[in-house]
């Protein structure tokens, strides 16, 4: 298994994987419709995406846990 310390690192890598993958199909779809080679249009642009998602979220996500920490009530 992987060392803890690395969670921001593990987190950021299966955030960006799992949304770019979810995200990026909609949107393909959503453009060009399920034509025969939507695979090869969604997986070209999950590619792209996971490579922008992942330095994205690594770098967002300490700022959004602070957010959260900000919204959220501490309990009593």
């Amino acid at each position: 298994m992987i060392n803890p310390k690395h969670h921001r690192i593990v987190f950021s890598f299966f955030m960006s994987l799992l949304m770019s993958c979810i995200m990026s199909f909609i949107i393909s779809v959503f453009n060009v419709g399920f034509v025969s080679n939507i695979v090869m249009i969604w997986l070209k642009a999950w590619a792209f995406a996971f490579v922008v998602a992942f330095p994205a979220i690594f770098l967002v996500s300490p700022l959004v846990h602070k957010l959260v920490s900000l919204v959220l009530k501490e309990s009593e």
